[in-house]
């Protein structure tokens, strides 16, 4: 669907309780005693034919009977009423509703007849099944939750009420608020990607805490994904992460593809930081409640007992930080205030029997240090020295949790004794952990944030610039295979295909007969010490398996003995038949080279996926493989080579000089284009794919097709993230003004400061219908970061300096009945057509897209902008508001 009309249950003014009740326990009872006790401020009307009125607020029969229009709905009536109620509500003009009514099924024929009622009205429904909808900021509580939440900068997206109702419990108890605690249920219409989208522009949330059980809608969620976290910190969990593996499928990659491994994957390209239990959720929230994220997240330490700033250390190593540096001047200053026994050194153990004002010196002194980020305490409980005045000693330096400016996270270890110091340290705005490990791993998401923009900003093309392939080559090899009806491609034809992309593959000879095959070695050994023969079948895919290779033939004689060999074990398995030929080619021996696997597999959710890692026959064994979401660029296969054990072999070591990393990206990067360039390919292998400091050749490939998909083009519409469109980039000439058109990039960023510079304040009014001064930077990196799925900003540079010129962006709802264009040039460069060129390249992408029509909303004094649109046929529909033209054209 889209965000439309889920601004009603963002911002509610008003609610109407259908199904709401006066008997104690009811859910329709708890519901309303939650708006009265929640303090929310707006009209609640209660919806119910057995009652005339409810805690003394009047009760009406029906919705229609209600004298005002709600913003928002609450159903919580048996479930075959539903529909009904919607289509009441929808006449009504109330545009969303929480429907906490379960049993509305696909079984049974009620979700269904729910999201009927509701598309007339472009009605929103969040549920059916669900806990509810609680907004803290506006004291609105429409759940069945058993206590309130506060208010606050975090945002909450639950699959499950239970979750949900169970982190609002522990929120109470640690001064953790919320600004939207959603309770998504059966997700029939809202899920998590809709609601991830309008959260990304909301002003009162700073970071968003997802619990998720399923992906629906893979790329909008994608989409909405990767805004939300360009923006703020997006923390996950995601269960589920041992459920049955699906059959493997025809390669050894669709074995090796498991879903939670994909789900890992795209959650990292998406920006969002993955946790595997509550407690690492509730550690978040309460990180991500006190503090902004940190660009660099370097660590001082301060414990009174040396083995708890060693289990830190350890942890924070294992989570990829980095421990700070103190100065000569830090340690000089804490060697005047320390007992000469201290460390010496981060971690800075002040000893056992330290008093709180060895503690307030030490603190400050981590915090002054201009290599620090963050400052973690610990405090171990000894007879020398008390827990709690150690707290409060810390508590007085700090100043809404940090010191200095600087995050503080404090670990107070033990129980009985440790107690009093945490509640000291809680009253005071100090976040606070019971464990070092818990206490470091909180710490660390306020810098994987940072560290996880590096993926956001990748937006590698439909046609990369990585890669030179040859298109229609491999166009004709799968083109044969379809016509004959084969899903598998024969070994030769699969190197044929992967060689046509760049990759290196050895010489490859192709023959009948065993005499053929003594033939073909003896061929070979002219440049050749030794030969390897493989049998050739369109149906045998794993080779190896049935005895169909033998390696290291030095003779002619070896070569055919091996061929009459292979037809022997055929013979006695009973598949002689399944036999087409053998395949000679050289054996290529590199020493020092390391055997990897490439792959390619579907993903039911997430579409194609690419695999890296350790390959060879004992490939399942070794379990040292990673999965990316195409497309992949340089910068994402090096990403990817380096999450795997192998891709840190491949550095050298000892006797083995480093391996081409840059040739081993390069297969990557054409693996990758092959599944954009080709949406028939469904599975692929090279394996082993040798690599070493001379770089890479393919022994061996399988390619796996769908024939009836032959004929999609790319780029691929089932990629989960869809590359850049560089087919869209052209050049223009407009009275003697010499531009480049092209879609937006991250990097684009850096433009707009000069380019917004140079735009009357006038210019700037039309464009955002009001008078702007300050553009913040997230703005600037959320209009110059897109996915391209639904929006699409082109950018005009001039030849001659490749400055920013004008720009113009097209956002479109999911289903693409309608797109919203904007349109601005810089005003020095303004009446020579750049804005109708502008304009006329987001119609022709529009059309292209198969966009329904394009609207704009346009002050009515912009004349200029006015003409242009009647001339591009564009006719005037009245907005409703003064002062403001809408403007259509339907494509």
């Amino acid at each position: 669907m889209t965000i439309r009309n889920l601004e009603f249950a963002a911002r509610p003014r008003s609610v109407a309780v259908i199904g709401a009740s006066g008997r104690p326990g009811a859910v329709g009872h708890i519901v309303m005693q939650n708006l009265k006790d929640g303090g929310f401020a707006g009209e609640v009307w209660a919806v119910n034919p057995k009652y005339s009125e409810i805690d003394g607020r009047p009760c009406y029969r029906s919705a229609a009977d209600i004298p005002g229009v709600p913003d928002i709905a609450v159903i919580v009536t048996p479930p075959e009423t539903v529909p009904g109620i919607i289509t009441e509500l929808g006449e009504k003009g109330t545009r969303a509703a929480v429907v906490i009514t379960a049993g509305l099924t696909r079984e049974n024929g009620l979700r269904q007849a729910m999201l009927d009622a509701a598309r007339p009205y472009l009605f929103r429904i969040i549920g059916p099944n669900t806990v509810g909808l609680m907004v803290p900021p506006m004291n609105f509580n429409a759940s069945f939750a058993h206590m309130q939440a506060k208010p606050g900068g975090l945002a909450l997206l639950s699959q499950s009420g239970a979750i949900a109702t169970s982190l609002v419990d522990w929120a109470a108890a640690e001064g953790v608020g919320f600004s939207h605690i959603v309770s998504l249920g059966d997700m029939a219409d809202v899920d998590v990607g809709d609601y991830l989208e309008m959260l990304a522009g909301d002003g009162r949330t700073r970071g968003i805490l997802m619990y998720l059980e399923t992906i629906p809608s893979p790329r909008k969620f994608m989409t909405a994904a990767r805004a939300a976290a360009r923006l703020k910190p997006v923390i996950a969990i995601k269960a589920g992460r041992h459920a049955q593996a699906a059959q493997a499928a025809a390669t050894h990659t669709g074995a090796l593809s498991g879903a939670d491994r994909v789900v890992e994957a795209a959650l990292r390209r998406a920006g969002i930081l993955r946790v595997l239990d509550l407690g690492e959720l509730f550690d978040a929230a309460e990180v991500l409640a006190r503090f902004r994220p940190l660009q660099r997240a370097q660590v001082g330490i301060v414990s009174n007992g040396g083995g708890a700033g060693v289990l830190a250390v350890d942890r924070v190593n294992d989570l990829g930080g980095t421990m700070a540096e103190f100065s000569p001047e830090t340690i000089a200053r804490m060697d005047r205030a320390l007992p000469p026994n201290w460390s010496h050194s981060n971690p800075a153990d002040i000893i056992g029997d330290a008093p709180p004002e060895r503690y307030s010196e030490a603190v400050l002194a981590v915090a002054d240090d201009a290599d620090t980020d963050a400052v973690l305490v610990f405090n171990c409980p000894t007879g020398l020295a008390s827990p709690s005045d150690a707290a409060r000693a810390v508590a007085a330096l700090a100043d809404r949790g940090k010191i200095n400016g600087k995050p503080l996270i404090t670990c107070w270890l033990g129980e009985e004794t440790a107690r009093e110091g945490r509640r000291i340290l809680q009253e005071s705005g100090i976040a606070n952990f019971s464990t070092p490990s818990s206490a470091t791993a909180a710490l660390s998401y306020l810098g994987e944030w940072s560290r996880a923009q590096k993926a956001l900003t990748r937006v590698p093309s439909s046609r990369s610039e990585d890669v030179q392939g040859d298109r229609e080559g491999l166009r004709a090899i799968l083109e044969k295979v379809a016509a004959e009806g084969r899903r598998m491609l024969t070994e030769p034809e699969a190197k044929a295909a992967i060689a046509a992309y760049g990759i290196r593959v050895p010489e490859t000879l192709i023959v009948e007969t065993p005499q053929d095959v003594g033939e073909a070695a003896a061929r070979l050994f002219e440049k050749f010490e030794k030969v390897v023969v493989k049998l050739l079948s369109r149906t045998i895919t794993h080779k190896s398996d049935v005895g169909g290779v033998v390696l290291g033939l030095k003779t002619r004689e070896a070569a055919e003995k091996a061929a009459e060999n292979i037809i022997k074990r055929l013979e006695d398995a009973g598949t002689r038949e399944e036999l087409e030929g053998f395949v000679v080619q050289p054996m290529v021996e590199r020493k020092h080279a390391h055997e990897l696997i490439l792959g390619v597999s579907q993903d039911p959710i997430f579409g194609p996926v690419v695999l890296f890692g350790a390959g060879g026959t004992a490939v399942e064994v070794m379990e040292d493989t990673a999965i990316a979401l195409p497309p992949l660029d340089d910068v994402l296969a090096g990403d990817l080579m380096a999450s795997t054990r192998i891709g840190k072999l491949l550095a050298g070591y000892r006797d083995r000089a480093p391996a081409d990393r840059e040739a081993i990206a390069g297969a990557l990067n054409a693996v990758s284009q092959m599944i954009v360039d080709f949406p028939c390919i469904k599975g692929m292998d090279i394996n082993p794919l040798l690599a070493d400091a001379d770089g890479v050749v393919a022994l061996d490939a399988r390619i796996e097709i769908e024939p009836a998909e032959i004929n999609r083009r790319g780029p691929n519409p089932d990629l989960a993230i869809r590359p850049y469109p560089d087919g869209w980039e052209k050049d223009v000439n407009l009275e003697g003004h010499h531009y480049h058109l092209r879609p937006i990039k991250p990097a684009d960023v850096a433009l707009f400061p000069d380019f917004l510079a140079r735009v009357s304040p006038e210019d700037i009014r039309f464009r955002f219908l009001a008078p702007r001064k300050h553009f913040p930077d997230e703005m600037l990196e959320r209009l110059s970061q897109l996915d391209y799925e639904r929006d699409m900003a082109f950018i005009a540079l001039r030849e001659e300096d490749g400055e920013m010129a004008g720009i113009g962006r097209l956002s479109s709802d999911p289903d693409k009945e309608i797109a919203e264009y904007g349109l601005l040039v810089r005003t020095d460069l303004q009446g020579h057509g750049l804005g109708f060129a502008l304009l006329k390249q987001l119609i022709d992408y529009g059309k292209e897209e198969g966009i329904g029509a394009i609207e704009g909303i346009v002050l009515s004094d912009n004349i200029k902008m006015l003409k242009m649109c009647r001339d591009f046929g564009f006719v005037v529909k009245d907005s409703g508001e003064a002062g403001i033209v809408t403007m259509l054209l339907k494509l």
